[in-house]
């Protein structure tokens, strides 16, 4: 099981983008449960999820939750937890910014 921090920021995207919710809270529940260990295991449950290297050199995990929406997180394996970074549009995510923030 993965614990996942912090499920406000999830709130408040559902907040800010009412048409994304169940998409978010699916994204949730299944995360939670899921007992990933790698990449390969995580891509078993959504095949789109990529690793994407950011301004600071770390690496996030992307999952697209529709087409129009992208959840930005940091998936620390060996501890058992999601980082909820950051919930961007696919337009504002193609941006490219979001990567020098973090």
């Amino acid at each position: 099981m993965l614990r996942i921090i912090t499920r406000q920021r999830l709130d408040q995207a559902s907040e800010k983008y009412p048409d994304a919710k169940a998409t978010i809270q699916h994204w949730y529940r299944v995360t939670r449960a899921a007992t990933w260990s790698n990449l390969v295991e995580t891509r078993q449950t959504f095949p789109h999820a990529d690793q994407v290297k950011v301004a600071s050199k770390k690496t996030v995990t992307v999952f697209n939750l529709t087409n129009s929406y992208r959840l930005i997180t940091a998936i620390h394996y060996n501890r058992h937890m999601v980082f909820v970074l950051r919930v961007l549009t696919h337009a504002d995510y193609d941006k490219g910014q979001w990567k020098q923030n973090l």
